[in-house]
C-alpha cells in the first residue's frame, strides 16, 4: 500500500492485500481519515465491552472432527418465514456517507449481489426510499423510537410502502458513554453528513431540567422508550418487529411474551454501556432462557467467518455485520461489500467442513472445545 499517512479513495478493484475478511479492517486506516475511523472502530468509555467483544471470540475453541460427509453442504436456512442462502445480515450502521459518498446505496448493492439482508438504519445518509429505489434485495428497516409518535409511526409506514420486510427496534441506544478514542481526535461529524430519513420532520424540542434535577434521569433518559411504547408499536404494523440490544435472559422472555417475533443478542458493539458483558459470553444464555425454536440473531465483534460458526454454536440463527462493512465500503464500494460477504461465506464454509458440519443444523455447543469437559469414551 502507499503512505500509510495518505488517504486513498475508493478503488474500483479489490486490493491485492485483501486475502481474508480481518484484511478489511487493516487496511481501512489507508481509506478512512483517523478521526472519522475513530469514531467508526471506537467504542465508547474506556473500550472495556469493545475488547470484551473480540476477546470472546478469541477464547472460544473449535474442535475439528474426522470422517464427516459434507460433500452435499450448505449454509441455507429459513428465516422468519423467508429462505436465505447463507446466515450473514448486514447490521444497521449510521452515516455510512462518512466514508463514501455513495453510502448506504452502494452497501445495498453489495448486499444484493450476494443474497444479503440489508437493515438500513434510522441515520442513514440516504433515505430508506432511494435506498429501497436502487436494489431489490431484502431489506429491514432499523427503528430507533422519535420523540413524537406521530414521527415513528410515519417511518413505519414510509418503511411499509418501500418494501422493507420487517422492524429493528434498537433499545439499548437512549443513552451511552462517550467515546473517548474519538474525542482525543477532535472527531466531528461532518456538515455533509445527513440523517436522510429524518430531514423532513420538526426537529424534537430541546429537553430542559429544573433545578435539582438530574440531567440523566429528569433529562436524557425521559425520551427513553418505555414497555408502552413498544406495546404501541406493535398494534402499529403488521410487519415483523425484531428487538436489538438484548443482553440479559429476563428482558429476553418478556420481549417474547409481548409478541416481538424475533431478537438480536447485542450489546451495540460496545457502544452504548462500557464495561457490559461480550455479546458472545450472553449469548447461551439467552438461547436457553428462550427456547431452540425461538428466532435469536447476533452482533458484537464478528471479524472472521470462524467468528460467524462460533456465534451459530453458541445459539445464533443468523449474524449481523457491523464495522467490517463500513471498511470495505470505505475500500471498494459496494464491490468491497459484495466481496466481504462472499469471503465471510466461504470462511463459515471452511470452518463448517473443519469440524464434518455440513448444513447449520449440525453446528452446536459440542463444535467447540471446552477443556472442562470431560472426555467422551469410545
Amino acid at each position: 500500500m502507499n503512505d500509510p499517512q495518505q488517504i486513498l479513495p475508493c478503488l474500483d478493484s479489490i486490493p491485492r492485500e485483501v486475502r481474508c475478511t480481518q484484511d478489511y479492517e487493516d487496511l481501512a486506516r489507508h481509506f478512512i481519515p483517523a478521526p472519522a475511523l475513530a469514531y467508526i472502530a471506537g467504542g465508547c468509555g474506556r473500550e472495556l465491552t469493545l475488547a470484551a467483544n473480540l476477546r470472546a471470540f478469541d477464547e472460544t475453541r473449535l474442535w475439528p472432527r474426522l470422517l464427516r460427509p459434507t460433500v452435499d453442504g450448505h449454509t441455507r436456512l429459513n428465516l422468519l418465514g423467508t429462505q436465505l442462502t447463507h446466515p450473514l445480515l448486514l447490521a444497521p450502521v449510521a452515516y455510512q456517507t462518512l466514508v463514501h459518498p455513495g453510502g448506504e446505496c452502494e452497501t445495498a448493492r453489495g448486499a444484493a449481489a450476494m443474497e444479503t439482508p440489508l437493515v438500513l438504519s434510522t441515520l442513514s445518509g440516504h433515505s430508506l426510499e432511494a435506498v429501497a429505489a436502487v436494489t431489490q434485495g431484502l431489506r429491514w428497516f432499523q427503528l430507533y423510537f422519535q420523540a413524537r409518535r406521530e414521527v415513528t409511526v410515519d417511518l413505519v409506514r414510509r418503511a411499509e410502502m418501500a418494501g422493507y420486510a420487517a422492524l429493528v427496534v434498537t433499545l439499548d441506544a437512549t443513552i451511552r458513554s462517550p467515546g473517548r478514542r474519538a474525542q482525543a481526535l477532535g472527531f466531528e461529524m461532518p456538515g455533509n453528513v445527513l440523517e436522510a430519513n429524518l430531514i423532513n420532520y420538526p426537529a424534537a424540542e430541546s429537553l430542559t431540567v429544573g433545578r435539582g434535577e438530574s440531567r440523566i434521569f429528569q433529562g436524557v433518559m425521559r425520551a427513553a422508550p418505555t414497555c408502552e411504547d413498544l406495546i404501541w408499536l406493535l398494534g402499529q404494523t403488521r410487519l415483523p418487529v425484531i428487538v436489538k440490544g438484548v443482553m440479559h435472559p429476563d428482558d429476553a422472555c418478556r420481549l417474547r411474551d409481548l409478541g416481538v417475533a424475533a431478537q438480536v443478542v447485542s450489546n451495540h458493539g460496545g457502544r452504548t454501556t462500557d464495561g457490559a458483558p461480550a455479546s458472545l459470553s450472553v449469548l447461551p444464555r439467552v438461547r436457553t432462557a428462550l427456547g431452540a425454536d425461538y428466532p435469536l440473531l447476533f452482533d458484537g465483534g464478528i471479524r472472521a467467518g470462524a467468528d460467524v460458526f462460533k456465534a451459530l454454536a453458541h445459539g445464533a440463527n443468523a449474524v449481523l455485520i457491523g464495522r467490517l462493512q463500513v471498511y470495505a465500503l470505505a475500500i471498494a464500494g459496494a464491490l468491497g461489500v459484495a466481496h466481504l460477504l462472499r469471503t465471510l461465506r466461504e470462511e463459515l464454509e471452511v470452518c463448517m467442513a473443519q469440524t464434518g458440519c455440513a448444513t447449520l443444523a449440525d453446528i452446536g455447543p459440542h463444535m467447540l472445545f471446552n477443556s472442562r469437559q470431560e472426555d467422551s469414551s469410545c
